[in-house]
């Protein structure tokens, strides 16, 4: 574990729902490229590109480069085939590495009729003194993006063909 989590940080929930099983709708969302899914909004800045796009393995890692000159640091923590992963951000080098520690998501799909409900979590580690703020401002705006987001990734995914 990269983030030190003596208890649960602020965090922020997404749902959505997919025609496709769980397990296509988990790998067709592990493999969409970040900077199609972060486009950026408000305050929150674009991903811009992703260094080593390898991702399918617990300690696979990649940096995320930001549209405001910032980085972070992505690694796979947990991976359950079919069910979920769970990643942590580190290192952010831009403003928001002045609010957090890091960030643990987690994408989870259960089964919903013929297709998927979808659950993508953040856990925020606020620094200190930052609880509050990340707590009353930056969750719920971040929670508001992140609703966005997944409507339109779970959309995407749903509409592209199986790939071969």
């Amino acid at each position: 574990m990269l983030i030190d989590r003596p208890h649960v940080g602020p965090s922020a929930t997404a749902f959505a729902r997919s025609p496709l099983p769980p397990a296509v709708a988990l790998e067709r969302i592990a493999a969409y490229p970040i900077p199609d899914m972060f486009v950026g909004w408000g305050v929150f800045p674009a991903v811009t590109a992703v260094d080593d796009e390898t991702w399918d393995h617990v300690g696979a890692s990649r940096v995320h480069r930001l549209a405001d000159g910032g980085t972070v640091t992505e690694t796979m923590i947990e991976y359950t085939a079919g069910t979920g992963f769970a990643y942590e951000l580190v290192g952010f080098t831009d403003v928001f590495g002045k609010l957090v520690h890091g960030v643990r998501g987690e994408w989870s799909a259960s089964p919903d009729g013929t297709g998927a409900l979808l659950r993508w979590t953040w856990e925020f580690a606020p620094r200190p003194f930052r609880r509050t703020l990340m707590a009353l401002v930056v969750g719920p705006l971040w929670n508001a993006y992140m609703r966005r987001m997944i409507t339109a990734v779970t959309a995407a995914v749903s509409e592209e063909p199986a790939r071969a």
